[in-house]
């Protein structure tokens, strides 16, 4: 074969390349020769590696140090594939496998690093790895070294001195946490490694005047330091920053979990939360690694959202802006415009407000991050494909930059070879090409980032005189005269009351501790919200239950900056505020809602309840099953959410009533198919599935959830309060459970009734889900909390009252198992098909009617009770559920719908009904129903004064005197 000659090799490399490169392989070939190493022959190897050297002067050098180095990582296969998973750890470990002291260690770990950094340099550059491969393996070089280092350095100390135990006389381990791009597995080619270092329990070595475990693992650590960042002959393994760690450089060198923990609850600031994002231990013991993690994550991720983290970020960005100004950065691809961490900022300042709610965000890699704000809606799909296209195109380019020379920069080149061989490195025919397209995705970048974090008030409004008039109102800066002057011209009717208002608030928020932040936040909040109330249909009125949501949030300063960040949720709190206290209330209760306001297109279109299954769904992906206050939590934030959007919608005008009731009736099923799943899984995990018969027959047993009066009607309201019943019918035969604890299905099924009930209407800090009634279940409030199918059915047919008859025509199966939801259907149908006395019956539901209105009805003067008065809306529905059980045994088709609606409607069809009569009732029920709706979303009773509806109520109590007074038959 004839010797390989450079112009075998440099075929297509630029000319401004061409003699640095020609010059590294000449000395290679000499260096080689000297050696006796062999030069790798074959063409496909060779074919790039002009390109690898004029990319990287560490590359060539190295290969020029070492000349055997190539021909091992080529015969070995080691350069012509990924590594799997934990083999750089074994290599590293090989390496470092004689080595008998810290400098012996050190000196291994640099010849083993270099040896890698070559190979993985080589397949970047090269092309023949990805920007994930790489990443990853730059990451797993680090921890590789890290952890074989830790554990030598460990092992050595601890035989000289000791070992530290915990209390339960468990070895302790130094547990190294790495920040940044070490921690979130995207490690560059040339980084330093942020770390932070901790233990996890005080104690000491042997006697009590032994040493302390924390100097022990300070001096483990300063080893751990020395060994990794001191500069020799073989260079440096890599460059470590304790800087990150409590206290930065005053601080203690480790610290134990506990006083780890205090400091970030006590003193921990907000760049320090936006640091930990990205940590994780990168070496140490497992499971305090984990037990580490876990009491770092309160801090790092908030309960509740925190829009203040819009303002930290915003800050430190501006800082960051000085810093490249100042030292003429423009054209550094980190910190620059639109470079690397604007793209991170972007993901971290969600998952700063939001990780502590959605688990999805709780990640360290940032594509992984966008990816999720687009599958959540937080941002739109297409700007997230562009910032993941752009931040992995600006990685690319910081990688090739670094490895030029195994230096930390993100400078691009300003010299022409340097940009020949930047272009060259990332595939462009010149610097031109290369230029053009690295400008458009650091203009989209500074798009999205302006976007998210850009002040939303500019500064002419900030100079704006009315706001600063408002802000001097709300400090007390203005005389009475003034301030009464000014709340009249912004649209106060009662300028005297609203002054009284915010003085109360002022004082009342006084004596709070809300931090300085806080009042900050506070004082930039009020005249933006004056402002707003008065533009306000009443702005005493929505001023008053403002204050109270105020009063509410105050110790939460992220809520007040949540509305100063955003002024359309601002906008919209106001307008719902005045159009409705109910809606008031449920924000002042559960101000987490107050994310909702955020975007008016959700706000105002409830969402299916295809689309709302998916919400549900979505909320219990990351929860674990056994986590039951996390999973109740999550159904109270769900209903509360979605019954905000429908009364948004509603007070809007937006939803017609039946829809309302719709959409009310689908959120409470789907809640109640979850908690039933909930508390199946648990009690099955415990007891087993409960089964019945014999032999073949042996089968589940199954459960269902009967809805009743509104929610069976499909008619529920705001705040309604569900009428269940519970059937099984799991008796028979050896009716018991399988599984390690077995029960008597009656007794499983009785403890599955009672954790639904639990979970329905247990007070937890989000709420109440639904208060729920029984009284409507076989012998009422005496009978069984749960009833087995064929009892039910003999009880139905044998004991139950007519009125208990009245109440099954409104009656349906809305979770369960489906055998059992049919078999319930098919004793509803028989019960209310069966023939009955047609005076007897007339005179039943009259006199129970009768007795209703005596016990019910609220009697006010000059007031009529829409739901229980005469010719009211009870009236209807016994007239509905009269006409029903009268002709059901001639008419089965009556019974198969439970709302008043289609039931009025099928009794037209049958020709049962007069069709005026029907229209009338229906025209009615709809008016009567959605007064309700709107009374109750002004936090009022069910009446209206007694001159409304006058024909209406007239007309309906001449269709029920015609029916139970005039004896139709």
């Amino acid at each position: 074969m004839n010797p390989v000659t450079f112009e075998d090799i440099a075929a297509g490399l630029p000319e401004t390349l061409r003699e640095d490169v020609q010059r590294a392989w000449e000395r290679y070939r000499e260096q080689a020769a000297e050696a006796g190493a062999r030069i790798p022959g074959h063409p496909d190897f060779l074919r790039p590696l002009a390109r690898v050297w004029a990319a990287s002067e560490f590359v060539a050098q190295s290969c020029e140090r070492e000349p055997e180095l190539l021909a091992e990582l080529l015969e070995s296969g080691e350069l012509l594939a990924d590594t799997a998973h934990g083999e750089l750890r074994a290599r590293a470990g090989a390496a470092v496998a004689e080595v008998l002291n810290a400098f012996d260690l050190g000196e291994a770990l640099r010849r083993f690093r270099r040896r890698e950094m070559v190979r993985i340099a080589w397949r970047d550059l090269a092309g023949w790895a990805g920007l994930d491969e790489v990443l990853r393996e730059l990451t797993e070089l680090a921890t590789a070294c890290l952890q074989v280092a830790l554990d030598r350095l460990h092992a050595w100390l601890c035989r000289e001195l000791g070992t530290p135990k915990d209390s339960a006389g468990r070895p302790q381990s130094l547990v190294v946490l790495g920040m940044g791009k070490l921690g979130a597995g995207e490690l560059n080619f040339s980084s330093d490694i942020d770390l932070i270092f901790a233990y996890p329990e005080p104690g000491r070595l042997g006697k009590r005047d032994g040493l302390s475990y924390e100097e022990f693992f300070t001096r483990l650590g300063q080893q751990l330091i020395e060994v990794l960042n001191r500069q020799t002959g073989e260079g440096f393994v890599y460059r470590v920053d304790m800087r990150l760690r409590p206290y930065g450089d005053s601080g203690p060198l480790v610290m134990d979990f506990d006083m780890l923990e205090e400091y970030y609850q006590s003193q921990g600031r907000e760049w320090e939360r936006y640091a930990l994002i990205k940590a994780w231990p990168v070496a140490g013991d497992p499971a305090q690694c984990t037990e580490l993690m876990e009491l770092l994550r309160p801090f790092i991720y908030r309960r509740y959202l925190d829009y203040g983290a819009f303002e930290q970020l915003r800050e430190m960005k501006t800082m960051i802006i000085r810093q490249v100004q100042r030292r003429g950065m423009e054209d550094n691809i980190k910190l620059g415009p639109g470079g690397i961490r604007e793209v991170e900022f972007i993901g971290q300042a969600f998952q700063l407000i939001r990780g502590g709610q959605e688990p999805r965000l709780r990640l360290r890699q940032v594509q992984a991050v966008l990816g999720n704000l687009a599958y959540l809606d937080l941002l739109p799909r297409y700007a997230v494909e562009r910032l993941i296209e752009a931040y992995r195109f600006l990685r690319r380019v910081e990688n090739r930059v670094q490895a030029f020379a195994d230096e930390q920069t993100h400078e691009l080149p300003t010299d022409e070879a340097g940009r020949a061989r930047l272009a060259l490195a990332m595939g462009f025919p010149d610097w031109a090409a290369l230029l053009k397209q690295l400008d458009r995705h650091r203009r989209f970048v500074e798009e999205q980032f302006q976007q998210v974090f850009g002040s939303p008030h500019t500064r002419e409004e900030e100079g704006d005189r009315e706001t600063e008039a408002l802000g001097a109102l709300w400090q007390g800066q203005l005389d009475d005269e003034a301030a009464l002057a000014l709340l009249d011209e912004i649209g106060f009717e009662q300028p005297d009351e609203a002054h009284r208002l915010l003085d109360q608030l002022h004082h009342s928020l006084e004596s709070r501790a809300m931090g300085k932040r806080g009042r900050e936040r506070l004082d930039r909040l009020m005249p933006l919200l004056l402002a707003a109330i008065g533009e306000a249909r009443d702005p005493n009125e929505t001023l008053a239950r403002l204050v109270r949501l105020l009063e509410t949030i105050s110790g939460r300063s992220a809520y007040l900056a949540l509305l100063v960040e955003n002024p359309m949720a601002l906008s919209q709190l106001v307008q719902l505020c005045d159009a409705s206290p109910w809606i008031a209330a449920e924000l002042t209760r559960h101000p987490i809602l107050l994310d909702e306001l955020l975007d008016p297109r959700t706000l105002y279109t409830p969402p299916s309840r295809k689309q709302l299954e998916a919400m549900l769904d979505r909320r219990f992906e990351d929860i674990a099953p056994d986590d039951l206050e996390t999973q109740m939590d999550a159904l109270r934030h769900f209903k509360q959410m979605a019954v905000l959007r429908v009364a948004a919608a509603d007070v809007a005008g937006a939803t017609p009533l039946m829809v309302v009731s719709d959409y009310l009736t689908a959120i409470a099923e789907l809640v109640l198919q979850k908690v039933l799943t909930i508390t199946w899984h648990h009690l099955v995990a415990r007891h087993g599935v409960p089964r019945c018969g014999t032999g073949k027959a042996r089968r589940e047993a199954g459960f269902a959830i009967i809805g009743y009066g509104k929610l069976g009607g499909i008619e529920l309201g705001y705040g309604s309060d569900l009428d269940l019943v519970f059937l099984n019918d799991g008796e028979g035969e050896e009716a018991r459970t399988e599984g390690p604890k077995p029960l008597d299905n009656a007794v499983f099924f009785a403890r599955l009734g009672q954790r639904i009930i639990h979970l329905l209407n247990t007070l937890t800090p989000a709420g109440v889900l639904y208060e729920v009634d029984m009284r409507l279940r076989p012998s009422g409030a005496s009978g069984l909390l749960v009833t087995d199918m064929a009892a039910f059915a003999a009880y139905q047919h044998e004991e139950a009252w007519t009125w208990e008859h009245q109440a099954l025509v409104r009656a349906r199966g809305v979770a369960g198992d489906p055998d059992t939801l049919a078999a319930f259907e098919a004793v509803r149908r028989e019960v209310l098909c069966r023939q009955r006395d047609p005076e007897r019956l007339r005179r039943e539901v009259r006199d129970m009617r009768s007795r209703m209105r005596t016990e019910l009805a609220r009697s006010e003067s000059g007031r009529f009770d829409l739901k229980q008065g005469p010719g009211g809306i009870a009236d209807i529905e016994f007239i509905v559920q009269y006409g029903v059980l009268r002709w059901a045994h001639e008419f089965p088709d009556l019974v198969r719908y439970s709302d008043n609606i289609r039931l009025l409607e099928g009794l037209a069809g049958a020709g049962l009904m007069p069709e005026d009569d029907v229209r009338v009732l229906g025209n009615a029920y709809r008016a009567y129903r959605k007064r309700v709706h709107n009374l109750t979303l002004q936090e009022v009773p069910a009446l209206v004064y007694q001159g409304e509806f006058i024909q209406t109520r007239a007309a309906v109590l001449g269709i029920w005197k015609r029916i139970f007074e005039g004896g139709d038959s």
